[in-house]
């Protein structure tokens, strides 16, 4: 039922009110007593979250109903509120035909997977608490939560000279950006910031590709950075002042130096390019890897001597801040740090980089596929790390092959020091993957 993120699928099929109000009834049942609530923009959200509400109050939780806002300030409203849990009603990057479910733990990070496992063996058993009618629980509105987080963010940034900044908000609830950087000072313009859940400005998730509207806007105004969320503002992407895409890893990086010290370690997921330990080995500080996920991220942040965490998708974590990703906080952060340092572009070029490929490839059986490649790799290659899929270091590069969490695909991703090395990995990536697949045929037929 659980994905990487939460539970998440197409509106009317695979998420529905039905589904919503079991996973409100089994939260509330497995002793969750105090629950706040909140959704992104998606029209959908609205029928969702009515479900999600009444199933809590039914099995007898208290709702604190935070409205529409941004995942990271629903999510530091938690631990603030003194409440048990968190829920956002949310597809985050989806596109609009999709919806979904988030749980957060009175921490303020996502549901771990013990937790998620509990709630899904309620929903699947139909274990619930069902309360008389003079036992359910009450509604109380959050007015002030994103007034909160907008606060702390602003608390936790100091920027003396503040900078002109584009903010695609995406049609989405990061909005909460435009505010905090116009209160430090910034000259800022927006672009897709009318909430629309139909996301008709551009697609929810930020990419390359996707924020070309955000890099000619930068490029014809005097904007030092621009910023760009998804749907429900839990990602950050940028391009720098000359329009140009800043990309993934090379953020991470920028984040991970700009954060941690000697000593320190930075939470990343194996599929994080190499240029990220070469930024932190400068600074004395290393990289420990995860799963791939945010919220495996967000459980090794937890850990001693990590002060920062990252996905290369745009989550962005400051342990010492909050446990969820918060692409407001990562926006205003950045901000900070060009005006500290300097031209984005000079800090991009600062970054030194790896021929990198990426690939997904449509497998029915992909579990089954995976486990032949585990088998071949282990006969070809020595070191293989089986965290997440099938990771080998090769000293000079390494190879990735994984299976998707959420889609019926494996992903390849390969990366080496020079080009031909690259090359080289990739082609026994692929043909390990292709004999794996024809090995699965073979065995259908």
């Amino acid at each position: 039922m659980f994905g990487t993120s939460g539970i998440r699928g197409t509106v009317g099929e695979e998420i529905t009110a039905e589904l919503a109000l079991e996973v409100g009834r089994a939260v509330a049942s497995d002793g969750y007593d105090r629950v706040v609530v909140g959704r992104d923009a998606r029209e959908s959200g609205r029928v969702l979250t009515d479900a999600l509400t009444a199933g809590l109050r039914e099995c007898g939780a208290d709702v604190l109903e935070a409205g529409v806002a941004p995942t990271p300030t629903i999510a530091r409203a938690v631990p603030r509120e003194n409440a048990d849990a968190g829920i956002v009603v949310t597809a985050s990057h989806n596109p609009a035909p999709d919806n979904g479910i988030k749980l957060w733990a009175a921490s303020g990070k996502a549901f771990d997977s013990d937790q998620r496992d509990a709630i899904a063996t309620r929903v699947d058993a139909g274990d619930y608490d069902l309360r008389p009618w003079d036992g359910h629980g009450s509604l109380e509105s959050l007015e002030d939560s994103t007034d909160q987080h907008a606060t702390a963010i602003t608390e936790s940034v100091s920027i003396d000279d503040p900078p002109s900044v584009a903010v695609d908000i995406g049609n989405g609830t990061g909005g909460i950006t435009a505010r905090v950087l116009s209160e430090l000072g910034c000259d800022v313009v927006t672009l897709n910031g009318q909430r629309d859940g139909r996301f008709p400005g551009r697609p929810s998730e930020p990419t390359r590709e996707t924020l070309g509207d955000l890099s000619a806007l930068v490029e014809a105004t005097d904007a030092s950075v621009g910023i760009a969320h998804d749907g429900d503002a839990d990602r950050m992407l940028a391009v720098d002042e000359t329009g140009s895409f800043v990309p993934k890893d090379v953020l991470l990086a920028l984040f991970a130096r700009e954060t941690a010290t000697d000593g320190d370690v930075v939470a990343a997921p194996v599929d994080t390019s190499m240029a990220v330990d070469d930024a932190l080995a400068a600074v004395g500080a290393s990289v420990s890897r995860t799963r791939v996920g945010d919220t495996f991220v967000a459980d090794r942040a937890t850990q001693p001597n990590v002060v920062f965490g990252g996905e290369p998708s745009g989550a962005w974590i400051w342990p010492d801040e909050t446990l969820c990703p918060d692409g407001p906080l990562a926006a205003c952060k950045l901000v900070e740090l060009v005006a500290d340092l300097g031209p984005l572009s000079s800090l991009v070029d600062g970054v030194e980089t790896y021929p990198i490929r990426r690939a997904s490839v449509s497998v029915e059986e992909k579990i089954a596929v995976m486990n032949q490649v585990r088998d071949r790799v282990s006969e070809r290659y020595d070191d293989v790390d089986t965290l997440d899929g099938v990771y080998v270091d090769v000293d000079d590069g390494w190879v990735l092959l994984r299976a998707s969490g959420t889609e019926p695909v494996v992903r390849l991703t390969v990366e080496a020091r020079d080009e031909s090395r690259a090359e080289r990995l990739e082609a026994d990536a692929v043909g390990i993957l292709e004999t794996a697949i024809a090995t699965m045929a073979g065995i259908r037929s």
